[in-house]
């Protein structure tokens, strides 16, 4: 216990602090390089502090990111990324565990503008911000054209020359703006939405010349391609040179490979418009002479119709028909009575042979009682009043008797 008495006794937050000095003393643990693979990553989106772990084949140590650095990333953290750190070695005293404080990072074996180029390329894609079915069509003659770009430099001069060799009577609206730095974003996003509020074009060509990757990189914000994206005014991406791509290119709705392009694929060229125009002059000054030839030479054939030159030709004609129209008519009037003359005589001569009058010339008689063809005995009795017609006229006769046929028996009802 003397000893224990002789030596001073620590508490654990001195110790830590006094092993925290020591880290912190050292020169070169003051700003130190490190390369680890990330895990056990953490983003603490409210405070915007990254917490994550540093490790190799053998080891592995704590590190945490600060919101005032972390905000300087240009690419996102992910589990397993191999990345090279800038910080300093000390020791958080609470839990007595010794951390790296990183106050730069970059991909290891990649650039950082690259690698958040990849990361924002593929979270866009996967949002469907790029695909083709959205993208809306290029009007083939705009009469308005907005120019979003620098005001000075060589991709405007370009883009304005061809807009007015192809297409002068195209009106161009200029919206100059930053295209390099963290100012440009914003402005460039700024201009798209002021044309869609105001209307005041066909379609938008945005862009500027070539540079490196860091020059470009305005280019490539993600609030940008989402104004794109949301633009209800075609636009016409043209950042750099041909072999430079950006986020830009890909959420536009047609990407020109270079400014000069860009005024190319945006409006027609005046002299094949002015070409195509006298092609259809001709095309539609021959179809029309051809026609006209066509009607002339019908119209000359109806007009040497024997019926225009003598109009009297169609009422000579017509008497004519009409005569032997006529004469056919009265001929077969004049058969068609014989005809029925004859059938006549036929039927006269065979009713005149069954008439009851034929019959009564020869001596015969008809009965009739009470208006009645008398056919039988039967059908009167004795005193009845009839009617005996005659060929010369008639007789009334009272019956006062009725004989039987054939056997002389008289017959009395």
């Amino acid at each position: 216990m003397n000893a224990l008495e002789a030596a001073r006794v620590l508490t654990v937050t001195q110790l830590n602090l006094y092993v925290k000095s020591l880290l912190e003393s050292s020169t070169y643990l003051k700003n130190i390089y490190i390369s680890g693979e990330i895990s056990n990553f953490t983003n603490h989106y409210r405070t915007g502090h990254l917490y994550f772990s540093l490790k190799d084949n053998t080891g592995i140590i704590k590190a945490v990111m600060f919101k005032s650095s972390a905000v300087k990333l240009k690419f996102n953290l992910q589990n397993g990324m191999k990345v090279i750190c800038r910080g300093r070695v000390s020791l958080y005293e609470r839990d007595g565990q010794y951390q790296l404080y990183v106050e730069e990072m970059q991909p290891d074996g990649v650039g950082a503008l690259n690698l958040a180029f990849e990361q924002l390329t593929e979270k866009l894609r996967t949002e469907g911000l790029f695909d083709e079915a959205k993208k809306r069509k290029i009007p083939s003659v705009p009469s308005r054209i907005a120019v979003i770009t620098s005001p000075t430099g060589a991709a405007v001069r370009d883009i304005l020359s061809i807009l007015k060799r192809r297409f002068p009577i195209a009106r161009v609206i200029m919206c100059p703006v930053l295209v390099q730095g963290d100012g440009a974003p914003p402005q460039l996003i700024v201009a798209i939405e002021d044309v869609n509020r105001y209307h005041c074009a066909d379609v938008i060509i945005i862009g500027r010349g070539g540079g490196s990757l860091e020059e470009l990189w305005a280019f490539n914000d993600e609030g940008l391609a989402r104004a794109i994206r949301s633009s209800s005014v075609p636009v016409i991406s043209a950042v750099g040179h041909e072999t430079d791509f950006t986020i830009c290119d890909f959420a536009s709705d047609l990407r020109a490979p270079t400014p000069s392009a860009a005024a190319e694929l945006c409006v027609p060229d005046q002299i094949e418009i002015l070409n195509f125009i006298t092609n259809r002059k001709t095309m539609l000054y021959r179809s029309l002479k051809r026609q006209y030839e066509i009607k002339r030479l019908h119209l000359k054939s109806i007009m040497d119709r024997p019926a225009l030159k003598s109009p009297m030709y169609l009422v000579d004609n017509a008497r004519q028909r009409l005569d032997k129209t006529m004469a056919t008519m009265t001929a077969v009037y004049v058969d068609s009575v014989k005809e029925y003359r004859n059938q006549l005589s036929v039927l006269s001569g065979t009713l005149d042979a069954l008439s009851p009058l034929k019959v009564l010339s020869r001596g015969y008689a008809i009965p009739y009682h009470d208006g009645k063809l008398v056919r039988s005995l039967r059908e009167i009795d004795r005193g009845d009043t009839l009617t005996v017609m005659i060929s010369d006229g008639e007789i009334k006769a009272v019956v006062s008797e009725t004989i039987t046929n054939g056997n002389g028996e008289r017959y009395e009802r």
